[in-house]
């Protein structure tokens, strides 16, 4: 039966109750009405009628007495509806009228009052019979009307419990198949009446969900050949590569990463890399800050060092964290992890050669600098010869090439030292004023051709610095020649000492044209120079004082603003006793 059917013969039947139950009432009580009224009308009016004729006899006013007499007894004869009301009515009209001509007869008197309580009598016994008939009929409505009303009540309830779950039920059913595909189970199926609408919609639903298991099944090749191909393309790629899923679970892990690990792959595949790592070192710590999910591209790793082939190999680790986001969502969500190992060895020899190389050259071009500068010197005594003036421009000019050639031999050593990790250090309680001292004086003379002053800012008691006295005073040397390069003339170079409780921070404050914001991260890259400058230098110098500061524990750093120069600060450990 159709949900439209079902509607219009639910109410339908409700209406009919309801009309029968009005009907029931409505005769029962038109029924009482009636009752009430004949008895209101045939007996109560003629009991009235009389008690008035009574009264009008006990009157003295004869002539008000007749006329009050006469008028309630028409009315009398007007309301006869009582079987043997009508003789007793006609009776006591003859004895009226005998009365009316004599009046004072008492024994006629009497007689009418006989008739009258005959009458009152009479009407009397009508009104008990007739409230007998009336209490029938209430008696009657109450049991009709409440048989009436409780079939109506009973089916009314049938139909509130039964009709709705008709189309609730079909409707729950449908939702939780729609939940079961969507969780792509096909094989759900739904069945309701054929001749109902609900029947139709499950002939369509089951339809659909067969078309979408076909569809499934048609793509599973695709999808499984793809998963293949995905596969090989996994094995045959060079760099070991190990899939995680969100809980660090090994999904996948080609031929190269199982070969450096030495692992099986049935031993990985589905296991949590916390129980495999803890039997296998380099896993464990490639397994390592896993859960950290933030940017690690400016983050410097050093390589890691693996003996592979019969020789030692460099991989650089790389982790990729894998977020998507699902449909009808709008936050990505953390799939799972892709770590990666960059073989970098090829690099890492031709970088060794490299500074070898530069080592190698920087030692053979230190020598012939020095004789170069040996032999100026001797050109420049006079005991020699004297020298005219474009002579001692040109000995000028090729002592200052000379300088700069020892100069950048010497950065060249410190880098391939840096580079090599073997920087040698000398860590000692360093007077930080001393350093100060002899930094400025280095390069006072540097400093007076440009008539640039120093201010320094020292308290008077100030921590010892650990570090190497050699290596921090060449950084300071350094910082303090670029402020003098790059300040302008007639300025003044600040130079200030900070202190809190684990370090002494050291500030040299420029007056120069300052860093624009996007070099700031740059400057202390090797060769870097900030674009537009037309001053001196390699690009060795600050990165050269960033290592050498770093691997005595200490920091150093830049701040800077366009047109208000800029202030490099060189943070060192504090040591336990102050100097005075």
């Amino acid at each position: 039966m159709r949900i439209k059917t079902k509607l219009i013969v639910s109410f339908g039947l409700l209406l009919t109750l309801i009309s029968i139950l009005g009907v029931v009432g409505g005769k029962y009580i038109y029924t009482l009405k009636n009752d009430t009224a004949n008895i209101l009308r045939d007996n109560y009016m003629t009991l009235e009628y009389a008690e008035n004729m009574l009264s009008a006899l006990d009157q003295s006013d004869e002539t008000k007495s007749v006329q009050l007499f006469e008028a309630n007894l028409k009315k009398q004869e007007r309301n006869v509806t009582e079987k043997g009301e009508g003789d007793l009515t006609n009776d006591l009209r003859h004895k009226f009228e005998s009365y009316r001509t004599d009046a004072s007869n008492n024994t006629l008197r009497m007689d009418i009052r006989q008739d009258l309580l005959k009458i009152i009598g009479l009407n009397m016994n009508a009104i008990q019979v007739k409230n007998k008939i009336a209490k029938n009929s209430a008696d009657d409505a109450f049991y009709w009307i409440s048989i009436t009303g409780t079939l109506c009540f009973l089916i009314a309830i049938i139909v509130l419990f039964n009709f709705p779950s008709e189309i609730a039920n079909p409707i729950k059913e449908l939702t939780e198949s729609i939940q079961q595909i969507a969780s792509r189970n096909y094989s759900q199926r739904l069945y309701f009446d054929k001749k109902s609408e609900f029947g139709l919609l499950a002939n369509t639903f089951n339809t659909m969900v067969e078309k979408l298991q076909e569809y499934e099944e048609s793509n599973l090749s695709k999808i499984m050949l793809e998963k293949k191909r995905i596969e090989t393309l996994i094995n045959n790629m060079p760099d070991p590569v190990i899939g995680l899923d969100e809980k660090e679970r090994v999904i996948f892990i080609n031929q190269e990463a199982l070969k450096i690990l030495n692992l099986n792959e049935k031993d990985c595949i589905n296991i949590f890399i916390d129980e495999i790592a803890p039997n296998n070192d380099l896993l464990k710590k490639l397994a390592q800050n896993l859960s950290t999910t933030q940017d690690e591209s400016n983050t410097k790793r050093e390589p890691l060092k693996i003996f592979l082939d019969a020789k030692e190999s460099y991989f650089e680790k790389q982790v990729l964290h894998i977020s998507v986001l699902p449909t009808g969502e709008e936050q990505a969500r953390l799939v799972g992890h892709v770590i990666i190992l960059r073989n970098v060895t090829e690099y890492k020899e031709i970088d060794f050669a490299k500074t070898n190389f530069i080592a190698a050259v920087s030692h053979e071009l230190k020598t012939p600098i020095s004789a170069i500068k040996m032999s100026l010197q001797l050109l420049e005594n006079k005991r020699i010869g004297h020298l005219n003036e474009e002579q001692a421009q040109l000995l000028d000019s090729i002592q200052e090439d000379a300088n700069r050639l020892l100069k950048i031999t010497g950065e060249l050593l410190n880098i391939t030292q840096i580079e090599s990790g073997n920087i040698q250090l000398s860590i000692i309680p360093v007077d930080v004023k001393e350093l100060l001292v002899y930094a400025t004086n280095a390069l006072k003379m540097q400093a007076e051709q440009k008539h640039i002053q120093f201010a320094i800012q020292c308290p008077d008691s100030v921590s010892e610095v650990q570090a190497d006295n050699e290596k921090t005073a060449w950084v300071l040397t350094n910082l303090i020649s670029n402020a003098v390069r790059y300040s302008y003339e007639n300025s003044t170079i600040y130079l200030s000492v900070r202190e809190n409780d684990a370090q002494v921070q050291i500030s040299v404050k420029d007056s120069g044209m300052g860093i624009a914001p996007e070099y700031k991260e740059k400057i202390f890259n090797r060769y870097f120079r900030v674009p537009g400058t037309q001053k001196e230098g390699n690009g060795l110098g600050l990165s050269i004082s960033k290592e050498f500061i770093e691997a005595q524990g200490g920091e150093i750093g830049v701040e800077s603003e366009m047109g208000e120069g800029s202030t490099f600060t060189v943070s060192l450990n504090r040591h336990d006793t102050k100097s005075v």
